[in-house]
């Protein structure tokens, strides 16, 4: 037996919900009630948390005081939910970044609630046709972390891929009249990962480029450094970036 636990534990929704089904891909419909559609109701419910709605409104408005959003996008978006390669069905998602949370609907109905995907490395949502996942990657401090990347360029031998997380900061009090309040603000970062073909390892991008080069094996360096020379391209560009990976993938 394979075990899915799914764990919700979200600032704006909250609930948590253990499942189990049998074999791999997406839960057949025997393991779940003998159903012939293989993707059914009880298939998709299984990819979900729970959900409060009172405590969802709730907190919501708690939100309002807050500079800054920890969504990417405080509307909820189409898009296509995926177990593995198999289509489970279309939904509506937004990405709590802060807490690293895929939040989905079936409708944009204001009377429906939303919740949160669990958080399987088998589930996955396109946005803006990239595939948006949860991985393991290990960060520039070499800390080992479990999040959401979002594929940017699939190549042959590379894989690039883009985190967005958000940070919170409590606001101060102004200490007299001469000094303004500092509101609570919510501040949104941009990461890059990438994987190389053959190796078990998800790595962020040194994005100066001495350090990046030094991430390549060494036959590549003085050949992806000229390109980034002649090309005149900046790592902190994403578009560039997606360049770079284009030409290592050609070498």
């Amino acid at each position: 037996m394979k075990k899915l636990y799914l764990v919700f534990v979200s600032i704006l929704a909250c609930g948590a919900l253990q499942a189990q089904y049998a074999g791999g891909g997406v839960p057949n419909s025997a393991a779940i009630g003998g159903q012939t559609n293989s993707v059914s109701a009880r298939v998709f419910a299984q990819l979900l948390g729970s959900i409060d709605d009172a405590e969802n409104k709730r907190k919501e408005l708690e939100l309002s005081s807050i500079q800054g959003s920890p969504y990417t996008s405080n509307e909820f978006a189409s898009t296509t939910l995926f177990y593995g390669e198999d289509k489970v069905r279309d939904v509506y998602y937004r990405y709590n970044a802060l807490n690293e949370e895929i939040e989905v609907k079936k409708t944009l109905s204001p009377e429906e609630g939303y919740r949160a995907l669990a958080k399987d490395k088998n589930i996955n949502i396109l946005v803006e046709g990239n595939k948006l996942a949860f991985n393991t990657f290990i960060t520039s401090k070499n800390r080992t972390l479990n999040g959401y990347l979002a594929e940017l360029y699939k190549g042959k031998e590379y894989k690039l891929y883009k985190r967005i997380m958000v940070k919170y900061t409590e606001g101060q009090d102004a200490q007299n009249s001469f000094v303004a309040a500092v509101p609570a603000r919510f501040t949104q970062f941009t990461e890059y990962y990438f994987k190389k073909k053959d190796v078990n390892r998800i790595d962020q991008i040194h994005q100066k480029n001495g350090k990046f080069l030094k991430q390549l094996d060494g036959e590549m360096i003085s050949d992806v450094k000229n390109y980034i020379n002649e090309n005149n391209l900046n790592l902190k560009n994403e578009y560039d970036l997606v360049k770079v990976f284009e030409f290592l993938d050609q070498k």
